[in-house]
């Protein structure tokens, strides 16, 4: 068996509305499909899902290199993941988000071949998954009523968007958290948008709020400031910017500047890299978060099977297609209620992309 087709397609998904973050905001995901194609007509999916202030990626940067990759696994056994992975990481080692979509259709193939879900694939028996919810940078009674609408659709868990000035964001969360009750689980993320001081003083103050983690509070080269933040805060720290890769989940521990990993395909260059970083994180049982940026169900397919697969990802943030107005995706993972996610025994992702959604696309097949 050989790679003998990849296609790649610009995927535009409007959002239900704009979703604003400390690093900026987004108004449509700009992702991009890749389909590889095998002589015997087995056919794998991926997604890449870029978000340029982290991962310096755009949907035209993914094409123009996605083309390169293409053109490096055309011939090559695609059953052969690592062997694959390793020639295109060498090539394009700073291309991250496109990566992960070849990586994540070579394992739906490998999957298929094998007559198995992923996640079994992976060494993993079934486990339920229950994902939160995430709530944009607005004004504080705005945030309030978007939590309290997520609560009320049975999701167990609000995650919300901070990183302004510290006035302001006390001030949402104060909002947030009088809206949903003294109990109910609150996670925050900052997206490096504090300062040593101002996140220090931040969690200081939002400790009486009961916050469950803080996700990057400070820029994600600044470790030094991580840890001396995790010192003195009694909220524990999870690096999420700060980690893309394996290198980083050492230095991570070497510093001792976060409580918590969070992994995402699109920072990882794909589920190869990812499965590196959970092995180190269970050998010093530091627990991980499976998160994303604004993938389809195609893209988050794969994190679910991966969060399935090992119990060391205690935290589950896959909410990114619950943001689109449009979904073409078929199969794969899916939304049960109380932001319970669920993904089939279907060998490998177990999906596909609709037919008449792809014909609108922007594409480009390499052979």
């Amino acid at each position: 068996m050989v790679i003998q087709r990849i296609t790649i397609y610009k995927a535009n998904i409007p959002l239900k509305a704009p979703f604003k973050i400390a690093l900026g905001t987004t108004e449509s995901a700009r992702n991009i499909f890749v389909s590889v194609e095998t002589d015997e007509g087995v056919k794998g999916w991926g997604e890449a899902s870029p978000f340029s202030p982290v991962v310096s990626e755009t949907q035209d940067t993914c094409v123009a290199i996605g083309a390169d990759i293409a053109k490096v696994l055309i011939g090559h056994d695609p059953l052969d993941v690592r062997g694959c992975m390793r020639q295109v990481e060498r090539r394009f080692p700073l291309s991250p988000t496109i990566r992960s979509a070849f990586d994540m259709a070579l394992y739906d193939i490998l999957g298929q071949v094998a007559n198995l879900p992923l996640y079994a694939l992976l060494g993993g028996g079934y486990r339920e998954l229950v994902t939160d919810c995430t709530v944009g940078i607005d004004e504080p009674t705005a945030m309030a009523v978007s939590a309290k609408e997520i609560q009320k659709r049975g999701f167990p868990v609000v995650k919300i968007k901070l990183g302004t000035t510290v006035e302001e964001d006390l001030e949402r969360l104060k909002a947030v958290r009088e809206a949903l009750g003294p109990n109910f689980p609150i996670r925050v993320d900052a997206n490096q948008g504090w300062g040593r001081v101002e996140a220090l003083r931040a969690l200081r103050a939002m400790a009486r709020f009961r916050i469950e983690f803080c996700e990057q509070p400070v820029a994600a080269w600044d470790l030094a400031s991580m840890q001396m933040i995790r010192r003195h805060s009694s909220i524990p720290i999870m690096a999420d910017e700060a980690l893309f890769n394996l290198r980083d989940a050492l230095r991570l521990i070497q510093t001792e500047a976060c409580d918590y990993f969070n992994i995402k395909l699109a920072k990882s260059g794909g589920i190869t890299e990812a499965l590196r970083i959970i092995s180190l994180a269970e050998s010093v049982n530091i627990p991980c978060m499976i998160g994303c940026m604004t993938e389809t169900r195609l893209g988050l397919t794969a994190a679910a099977h991966l969060a399935v697969a090992f119990p060391i990802i205690r935290f589950v943030d896959l909410d990114g297609a619950d943001m689109h107005s449009v979904d073409p995706v078929m199969g794969g993972l899916q939304y049960s209620g109380k932001g319970e996610i669920v993904v089939s025994d279907k060998p490998g992702l177990g999906v596909d992309v609709n037919e008449d959604f792809l014909g609108h696309l922007e594409r480009l097949e390499i052979c």
